[in-house]
């Protein structure tokens, strides 16, 4: 750091009783009070360059022969005081980054300009700060730093905004200029995210070129927030490193906002819930400035640093203009999140969930305004006119196949946002206080076509229905629109054949479509347990069938149903269609909660349309039992 030095003499201040005074061989006529401090000193040296003190002892005439003079409001305090008053009777004063500022406001209240005398401190201070201190990196930064205890005197002066200027040119100057860095060592501090763990999204390519961030980091958010709108004007620092900038900043002051959770359950005294509220405004006002920072293009800022900052909102209660501005950020890139991000802690007294269902619905509203449509890719034929095309024809082409391109991309980002779905339901689903009608919003907020299978939907849906068993059948119907039977696995038919907590007409739908698949695939049934495979060969070989079911009687424990009716075909039919014909009739009736039976549901219209021909076919005992009678 730089330094500069002015006076020869050497320092003949001592004190005595509390009082600082200057060896002289004249004795002192004037006494100045600074801050509960008194100076025995002389009017000939300080009067000769300080405009203030010579007006000061003129209104203030008094008949003796010492002098004494108040100075209220003193800039700087007793340190900068002394230094003035040594400048003035020649003593060798040290100026550096982390003094120039006190000193610079205390001559400034003194009045030590050029006006009184040539060379004064005033000018001699203006030098060395444009021509020493704001050329050098670690020095703007220091002096910027010191700024914050003379806000209003710095601003004044115009030196809090030279310093921002000389860090942000510095910063446009030199963007991958890593030795100008003094903390630059320092980086691994910024390479643990919020809670203490280490971020294995950090790249250490993005931190060598934003060398600046880390020394920013130091800075206080008003300080910090005027640096980061000049470097961002600039224009010439990729928006990338802006966010890893911010990321860095946000790790270095708010690592320790869990603390405020239920913070006013745990105080008892008023005085240690005012000071935490005092706190948790300032990391609040703190959080909406670092919001209010981050770049507009996508991808400048990772999901994962998106998504502790909206925990962060929850758990300082930030404004909900900052809450929805994360949301719509988040639901830009939602196809690079992870269900970690989407697990925001619901820390309201109004909600009794576990985590914030509702800004994640927001979340995947703001993703599916990206796109409406699927993407449409229509076949083209070459002509003998296309053969003959102009330069503007294939631009034109050219341009379609990107707009395929992106709208391609968009497709696949909503795959991958539909198994993100999934699985975040199957994470929610265990909290039992978790409302249907909100499962079943997120759920049915992703288009068909996204879905290439149900296994994880229909694991959702099992764990929903396990953690849920106060649920009635209509509810459970209803839960179960949403599931495609086509689209599960074998393995998840299998499982859904025997979940004794499914719908009855669910668990003959897996049957039917199974059966389907396996006539597809050249009548090879799967590998079902031995009641399931009898029931389904029913239909090829019914005497077959009915030998074999009649004959068997006794089933393995493990191909047991759960599911009551289907393990006695012969005693149970009756059984089984009664329990169909009810649920015919409750499809007819409306629901509890006012909603009438959707005719176009998406799994019940795959449904036969006369299921007791369907079952007829499944199960033709029950035909043949009613013809011997």
């Amino acid at each position: 750091m730089k330094f500069m030095k002015l006076g020869s003499r050497p320092d003949t201040f001592y004190t005595t009783e509390a009082v600082r005074s200057v060896s002289s061989e004249v004795s002192s006529d004037l006494i100045i009070q600074v801050k509960g401090s008194r100076y025995l000193l002389h009017k000939f040296p300080l009067l000769s360059k300080c405009l203030r003190l010579q007006r000061l002892c003129a209104e203030n005439s008094e008949a003796s022969q010492i002098q004494i003079i108040h100075l209220h409001d003193y800039p700087g305090g007793v340190e900068a005081f002394e230094i003035c008053a040594k400048f003035c009777y020649g003593i060798t004063i040290t100026l550096s980054a982390y003094n120039i500022v006190s000193v610079r406001c205390a001559a400034e209240y003194l009045q030590m300009t050029e006006d009184i005398e040539k060379g004064n401190l005033i000018f001699k201070i203006e030098v060395f700060l444009n021509s020493c201190i704001l050329q050098g990196w670690r020095d703007s930064i220091v002096t910027l730093q010191s700024t914050k205890a003379f806000s209003l005197w710095a601003e004044n002066l115009r030196i809090t905004g030279r310093c921002i200027e000389a860090i942000a040119s510095k910063v446009l100057a030199h963007p991958t200029k890593i030795n100008l860095s003094h903390s630059y060592s320092r980086r691994g501090r910024d390479d643990m995210s919020w809670n203490g763990s280490e971020s294995h999204r950090h790249k250490s390519t993005s931190s060598s070129k934003g060398w600046w961030a880390e020394d920013l980091a130091d800075l206080g958010i008003d300080l910090y927030w005027r640096a980061m709108i000049a470097i961002k004007s600039g224009g010439k620092v990729p928006s990338a490193l802006i966010g890893d900038a911010l990321r860095i900043y946000a790790a270095r002051w708010l690592s320790n906002i869990s603390k405020y959770i239920s913070t006013e359950k745990r105080l008892e005294s008023d005085s240690e819930l005012d000071s935490t509220g005092e706190a948790t405004r300032k990391h609040r006002v703190l959080l909406e400035s670092i919001i209010s920072l981050l770049p507009a293009e996508k991808g400048a800022v990772c999901c994962g640093f998106l998504s502790k900052l909206l925990k962060a909102t929850n758990i300082l209660k930030a404004s909900s203009s900052s809450k929805m501005e994360l949301a719509r950020r988040l639901g830009l890139q939602l196809e690079d999140a992870t269900v970690g991000d989407l697990l925001v802690p619901s820390l309201t007294s109004t909600n009794d969930t576990i985590y914030d269902v509702d800004v994640v619905m927001i979340i995947l509203e703001q993703f599916m305004l990206l796109a409406q449509s699927p993407p449409i890719s229509p076949s083209r034929r070459k002509t003998n006119f296309e053969r003959r095309r102009s330069r503007s024809a294939e631009n034109i082409d050219l341009e379609f196949q990107e707009s395929r391109r992106s709208s391609s991309a968009s497709h696949s980002s909503k795959l991958k946002v539909a198994k993100l779905v999934d699985r975040y339901l199957q994470e929610i689903a265990k909290d039992k206080n978790l409302a249907l009608s909100k499962f079943m919003a997120i759920a049915e907020s992703i288009p068909d076509f996204s879905r290439l299978d149900h296994d994880d939907l229909y694991k959702a849906i099992d764990i929903y229905l396990k953690g849920h068993p106060e649920l009635n059948k209509s509810e459970r119907k209803r839960l179960c629109q949403i599931l495609d039977c086509k689209k599960l696995s074998v393995e998840a038919c299998m499982h859904a054949a025997q979940n004794e907590m499914l719908p009855l007409r669910v668990v003959v739908q897996v049957l039917f479509f199974e059966q389907a698949r396996a006539a597809m695939n050249g009548g090879k049934v799967a590998e079902f347990p031995n009641n399931i495979k009898a029931l389904l060969a029913v239909q090829k070989n019914p005497a077959k069938a009915t030998a074999s079911v009649t004959t068997n009687t006794k089933i393995p424990p493990e191909d047991q149903w759960s599911v009551s009716g289907l393990k006695s075909p012969k005693s149970n039919i009756s059984t089984l269609k009664m329990k169909l014909a009810e649920d015919d009739e409750l499809d007819e009736n409306v629901f509890p909660d006012g909603l009438e039976k959707c005719t176009k549901g998406k799994s019940f219209s795959m449904i036969p349309h006369r299921p007791k021909r369907m079952f007829s076919k499944l199960w033709p005992i029950s035909r043949s039992v009613s013809e011997k009678n």
